[in-house]
């Protein structure tokens, strides 16, 4: 798992962290018991603050990612599907709005945002 950190971006550095250890787990990339790298080796090669990668663990164990085990480490708990699914729906609802907003920046219709949407889904309704 490879976590890079942008400086420019707006979301500070703990939610990048935990955005994209959370996407590891959904895609997969991480699975259930494995060992993620404690908290000070994490900050070690990010070049950042053990209370930025103790937040980042933090929130990542509170929503039921991760497990903090003093003296063993952090482990990748077993999905939740009911956690998965809400992970995924507010992803695809980010993805939506992003769309309709491009959408009516090119003055598109709803019906032919629609169209977008069938063709890419795989589906063609005109026949």
């Amino acid at each position: 798992m490879r976590i890079i950190i942008q400086n420019t971006s707006k979301a500070p550095i703990y939610e990048q962290i935990e955005e994209q250890i959370k996407e590891a787990i959904l895609c997969d990339e991480l699975n259930e018991g494995d060992l993620l790298p404690s908290i000070r080796q994490l900050a070690k090669d990010l070049k950042i603050s053990v209370i930025t990668t103790t937040r980042a663990y933090a929130e990542l164990e509170q929503e039921g990612y991760i497990a903090v085990q003093q003296g063993r480490g952090c482990f990748v708990l077993p999905k939740n599907s009911e956690l998965v699914r809400e992970q995924l729906l507010r992803k695809i609802e980010d993805s939506f709005t992003a769309a309709v907003n491009a959408a009516r920046v090119a003055k598109l219709s709803r019906e032919e945002l629609i169209k977008i949407l069938d063709f890419i889904f795989g589906e063609n309704r005109d026949e």
